[in-house]
């Protein structure tokens, strides 16, 4: 067997939490001489799990990065931060890096009113958050690698969040 051989690595990822962010409006910083920036504020929004649920806190954000790939699509890219509070209290710092890429008739469709939802499959929304509490009860937390896809919503997007153990 050689050392580059992947046996049985693969990753298995177990459902950790569904979040719901709320988005307030978008400022759009425009293409500067390094790249499009965008920031969306967090207004709000819930997630919920096996292990843990809540409410996501007002006043985090988003501040994404886009480029056009060769094939014409927006790539970018994702610097999330935001604190999460449990039903039961404990507070949870979550940040996110990730990755779209979105076809040039998906974005068409993102602007226009009259086509608030776009199939999901269309286009990939990727993330990889990680989580900072001092809370015990959810000190495992601080151990978790995470990955997430994703779904544009009207007013925010919905990450499925998965722990990889």
């Amino acid at each position: 067997m050689s050392e580059f051989d992947f046996g049985d690595r693969s990753l298995q990822g177990r459902p950790l939490c569904c979040a719901r962010f709320e988005v307030g409006g978008i400022m759009d910083l425009g293409a500067s001489p390094w790249t499009t920036r965008r920031i969306g504020y967090i207004t709000g929004g819930r997630f919920e799990g096996p292990r843990l649920k809540g409410e996501i806190l007002p006043g985090g954000g988003n501040w994404s990065t886009a480029g056009v790939g060769e094939d014409g699509a927006a790539t970018g890219t994702f610097d999330a931060r935001c604190i999460w509070r449990t039903d039961d209290g404990a507070l949870i710092y979550m940040t996110y890096t990730g990755r779209t890429w979105v076809p040039p008739d998906v974005g068409a469709a993102f602007r226009d009113p009259a086509q608030p939802d776009v199939d999901p499959g269309r286009y990939r929304l990727r993330i990889a958050p990680v989580f900072e509490t001092s809370d015990p009860r959810y000190a495992w937390l601080n151990a978790v690698l995470a990955v997430g896809v994703g779904e544009r919503l009207t007013g925010g997007v919905r990450h499925f969040i998965y722990e990889i153990p």
